[in-house]
């Protein structure tokens, strides 16, 4: 049945607004309930962009944004894919950590499906209440490690309804296919147990087996009701991610970004920094600050794509060392974490600065959630043995990056190679132009998950991932490489993504993971399934 009147206006998916022509508006029944004029999709984008560069700050952008997605969606993702650089730190990192803070306190309309420790049970007959029955791709989190900000609650949900924007504006997926979840089951945030604005559970997290029932049951309510779709978990602790990953990677096709994203993307600015540093892959020594999921999940990565290239697994974990807050990981520990045991280096009990010491790496990786751990000493010591030392600051948002791209650059004379997770601006140095990286997931994930879904493929395994990356490193042009730079610019991700996904695609089909076969050109087949959101 076609909708007619404020039913038009009210559905962000149909509604074009002031860009209704006069016949639309008569056969629609609109005439009188717009503005007697008729405008063009391009003078409400540049309405939207006057709007949110008027505004002061971010939070408030953020926002103005948001309420422009729940009123005409087709406008909202033309202003994100047309003027990405400008507008995804608004929709993503670094503002959404903010609007995810106060996200109770900014709730306006559901934008997604909450699902919480009392609904157990009942999963399934609330999955069957989200109004949309073609799911493909959903993001769910439980709220617990938001970014590097902690237990969130079910203020999280700002993640996922980020993600999926990133979604459909860098890779094409059809907003109509997407679900964004929260599983509200407790947080330990005891402030927001306490505001009265709060919107979640106010009791402590639900843990242990109860908390993995839980689970189970949604994922099973997610098999029946959307047997097409890729489930990605985002942002639970390091070892509910792990746990989870492992529980479910052979047994329905899912993802976790924080863990697979992140080592895909981490990989692919360590394959472009090998254009700056000539050193192989296989001769290079990796150092870790942090020993998380996002860490391991790296270096799991990085040792599968050595051992591709002719090293045995124990060789490969030989060139890997992480440090946490105890000092270098070594096997003479008395606990040790089950993700972090393969990786213990069979050395002596030091700190951080006398690993780096002894252990001469190549490339120094922070994915710890806390700033200023990359110090100037660590970054002169990284120089003493490296013509051009890589260092990764990659937590989000950008206030906990490990050290800043004009630190790593100042401290080593201009001759880091530096990216990171959250964007820094272009860095005069010594009369050269910096333009540091931004290892942002959203390189990864869009064009991994076009390719999943193009492909059929039926699980998610380690040389998608590697396949990915390599791709991504494969669109750095030389004029980037000779700039620092070890990532595309963002100007270019949908395009970017359509190549992951044709490789991302093809690698499935070479693993048997296809459930039907490629279509013959599938680059086309690929391209022509891109959502376009455009009148």
């Amino acid at each position: 049945m076609i909708k007619k009147g404020v039913a038009v206006l009210s559905d962000p998916r149909t509604n074009k607004g002031t860009a209704f022509t006069f016949d639309e508006r008569k056969r629609l029944k609109l005439t009188g309930l717009l503005p007697p004029v008729v405008s063009t999709q391009a003078q409400q984008i540049e309405r939207v962009l006057t709007n949110i560069r008027s505004k002061p700050r971010d939070i408030d952008k953020y926002l103005y944004l948001s309420a422009t997605q729940k009123r005409n969606e087709r406008v909202y993702y033309s202003v994100l894919m047309h003027h990405i650089e400008e507008v995804m730190p608004l929709v993503y990192t670094p503002t959404v950590g903010l609007a995810c803070q106060q996200f109770a306190m900014n709730f306006r309309e559901s934008n997604g499906c909450y699902i919480a420790w009392p609904d157990k049970g009942n999963i399934a007959e609330v999955l069957g209440n989200w109004p949309e029955d073609d799911v493909r791709l959903i993001v769910v989190t439980d709220g617990e490690r938001i970014l590097g900000l902690g237990d969130l609650g079910s203020n999280g949900m700002g993640i996922p309804i980020g993600k999926l924007a990133l979604y459909c504006a860098c890779a094409g997926i059809d907003p109509a296919h997407c679900l964004p979840i929260m599983l509200d089951v407790g947080t330990e945030n005891e402030a927001f147990r306490q505001d009265p604005f709060y919107l979640g559970l106010r009791q402590p997290r639900i843990r242990n087996e109860g908390y993995h029932t839980f689970i189970d049951e949604f994922v099973e309510a997610v098999k029946v009701r959307f047997p097409r779709a890729l489930l990605q978990f985002e942002d639970f602790s390091t070892p509910n991610a792990v746990a989870l990953l492992e529980r479910f990677h052979d047994k329905l096709l899912c993802f976790n970004d924080d863990i697979q994203g992140t080592a895909s993307v981490a990989l692919a600015g360590i394959l472009a920094a090998t254009r700056i540093t000539g050193t192989p892959l296989t001769d290079m020594r990796f150092m870790f600050l942090g020993a998380g999921s996002a860490a391991t999940g790296i270096g799991d990565l990085l040792a599968k794509a050595m051992m591709r290239e002719g090293l045995t697994h124990a060789q490969a974990c030989e060139r890997l060392v992480f440090v946490d807050s105890k000092g270098v990981v070594v096997i003479g520990r008395e606990t040790l974490s089950d993700h972090v045991r393969p990786f213990a280096a069979e050395l002596p009990t030091m700190s951080f600065i006398e690993g780096l010491s002894s252990f001469k790496p190549h490339a120094l990786i922070g994915a710890t959630g806390r700033p200023g751990l990359i110090t100037q000493e660590a970054v002169k010591l990284m120089c003493e043995t490296n013509d051009h030392p890589i260092v990764f600051a990659l937590s989000n948002p950008t206030a906990n990056a490990e050290c800043t791209a004009e630190q790593a650059y100042q401290w080593s004379e201009g001759r880091a190679v530096f990216a990171s997770g959250s964007p820094f601006g272009v860095v005069h140095i010594n009369g050269d132009i910096r333009v540091p990286g931004q290892g942002n997931n959203a390189y990864i994930f869009p064009g991994l998950g076009l390719g999943v879904l193009q492909s059929g493929a039926t699980r998610i395994n380690d040389d998608m991932l590697i396949v990915a990356a390599e791709t991504l490193a494969g669109c750095v042009s030389e004029h980037q490489i000779e700039s620092g730079c070890l990532y595309p610019p963002l100007s270019e991700i949908r395009e970017v993504s359509a190549k992951i996904a044709v490789a991302v695609g093809e690698s499935a089909q070479a693993a048997g993971l296809c459930c039907r076969p490629l279509p013959a050109d599938f680059e086309k087949h690929v391209r022509a399934a891109q959502y376009d959101p455009h009148y």
